[in-house]
Order: structure tokens, then C-alpha cells, then sequence
């Protein structure tokens, strides 16, 4: 009879202890804006912009600098004609 009294006090002790964490846990701010449709669209809409302009800036970063580096090797005689056919053909792409 102790036994079950004992354990029926630890278990309410481990049931307040879950009902706070999760008390705790659906203030915190990630939870909150799940919660909120609008805000969760807003920011799912901004992480997308963002994303999308980086990788457009990274990709024309990279090309510059390839078409750089390309326009740069004239020293080597089939590399340099081969990769100045590379480069006009990026540039015209542009």
C-alpha cells in the first residue's frame, strides 16, 4: 500500500514536471509562430526570397569569376582558343 501511494506521488511529480515543460515548450517562439498561418507564411515567404536572391548572386558571382579566370589563359595554345570559345559563349549567353 506504501508502495503505491509512493509511486503514485512520483508519478504526479513526473506528470507536473511534463505539464511544464510542455508549458514552457508551446511559449517558445518557433511553436507560437507554427500556430499563427499568416506568420508562417510571411516567413516561409522572406526564407524563400532570401534564398533565391543569394543563390542568384552566388551563381553570378561564380560565372564572373570563371569567365575571368577563362579570359585569362591565353598562354597554352588549344586550352587558351578553347577556353576563349568558352568565355565568348558565356558572354553572349548574357
Amino acid at each position: 500500500m506504501a508502495q503505491d501511494q509512493d509511486s503514485d506521488a512520483r508519478l504526479a511529480e513526473e506528470l507536473a514536471a511534463l505539464r511544464g515543460e510542455l508549458q514552457r515548450l508551446n511559449r517558445h517562439r518557433f511553436v507560437r509562430m507554427h500556430n499563427n498561418l499568416p506568420k508562417l507564411l510571411g516567413f516561409n515567404f522572406a526564407r524563400g526570397m532570401a534564398f533565391g536572391l543569394g543563390s542568384v548572386m552566388g551563381a553570378t558571382i561564380l560565372v564572373s569569376i570563371a569567365v575571368f579566370l577563362l579570359s585569362q589563359i591565353d598562354f597554352l595554345p588549344v586550352i587558351g582558343e578553347w577556353a576563349k570559345q568558352i568565355a565568348e559563349q558565356i558572354e553572349a549567353a548574357e
